[in-house]
């Protein structure tokens, strides 16, 4: 495999190296307020009476107390049996990713071979020629066949380490400029960018001082903020749908690739129909079209500065 070279200049010379959403309560109904005529009692001088008044009051506050708490533990049974079934549903759908991670797991020569029948679907008119263009090369293909552990998030950390050691180093460093990570991670939707991304956070890859991790799609986010904030901000890793990651390399100054060195495919991960990140359409066209197909990636692949990751 050609030796991957990754530059300096774009890391400090020092060195330095550094939601989830709950599941809602439904809004349970408090007691009745009382009324002022239930409360005081007009005229009468009969303390005994006022006594017995009283304490059925007491009574009922105490009953009513005793059904708030009784539908409030039923509630918090409620939503302890929804997060177990969605713990359950997610490691079912990891055991499938596992079962259904080989292709991820070939050699680089067949991983290229993969590629290229995936990306010839989205270059349907062009020539054998001009596909042999924009080919990715089996040396610019990562080695993973070591990695013998499954391919899901909760196993990403530590495949990182062990397979993309350099990788690893480099996260754990700061760029010299912003908005230009080491590490595009491309993933099909919106939630399983959010996943990656609060997975990649992990401090064993960033240490204490590393860059950011963005986490880039386009639901909930207007394009111009993705911008303002990738110029803001020191980022290590750029997480993110294809599309939002396609404008913003090809419509943007704000994502730069001068310190990119590896570009993860989430390819093991299966949506709702059964399908990986390259298996569907619209994904699958953005990824070749709009992400490798961007002029200083593709020169970046071919020159062996960028490595692709299947994962």
């Amino acid at each position: 495999m050609q030796a991957i070279r990754h530059g300096g200049d774009d890391l400090d010379d020092d060195f330095i190296p550094d939601e989830t959403a709950a599941l809602s309560a439904d809004e349970g109904s408090g007691a009745a307020p009382l009324e002022d005529e239930d409360v005081f009692v007009e005229g009468g001088d009969d303390e005994g009476e006022d006594v017995e008044e009283e304490e059925a009051e007491d009574f009922a506050a105490s009953s009513t107390n005793a059904q708030d708490s009784a539908k409030a533990e039923k509630k918090r049974k409620r939503r302890e049996q929804v997060k177990e079934r969605k713990a359950k549903k997610r490691k079912l759908a990891e055991t499938l990713e596992f079962v259904e991670g080989s292709s991820s797991a070939q050699s680089p020569a067949g991983l290229a071979n993969y590629l290229a029948s995936m990306q010839a679907k989205s270059f349907s008119k062009l020539s054998s020629i001009e596909m042999d263009d924009l080919r990715i090369p089996e040396a610019a293909i990562a080695d993973t066949t070591s990695w013998a552990g499954p391919r899901t998030l909760d196993h990403l950390t530590d495949f990182i380490r062990k397979i993309l050691p350099s990788l690893r180093l480099r996260l754990s460093q700061r760029s010299k400029n912003n908005g230009a990570p080491t590490l595009l991670y491309i993933a099909a939707a919106a939630l399983r960018v959010a996943d990656v991304t609060r997975i990649l956070k992990d401090k064993k890859l960033r240490g204490d001082k590393g860059g950011d991790v963005a986490k880039l799609f386009a639901k909930h986010f207007k394009l111009a903020q993705h911008v303002t904030y990738l110029k803001q901000t020191q980022v290590g890793t750029a997480v993110g749908t294809p599309g939002r990651l396609g404008k913003l390399l090809n419509d943007t100054d704000a994502l730069k690739v001068s310190a990119l060195t590896h570009i993860i495919l989430d390819i093991t991960h299966k949506d709702a129909k059964n399908r990986s990140l390259l298996e569907i359409p619209e994904t699958r066209d953005e990824v070749f079209t709009m992400v490798l197909n961007n002029k200083e990636i593709l020169n970046g692949v071919k020159e062996g500065k960028i490595q692709i990751v299947l994962f």
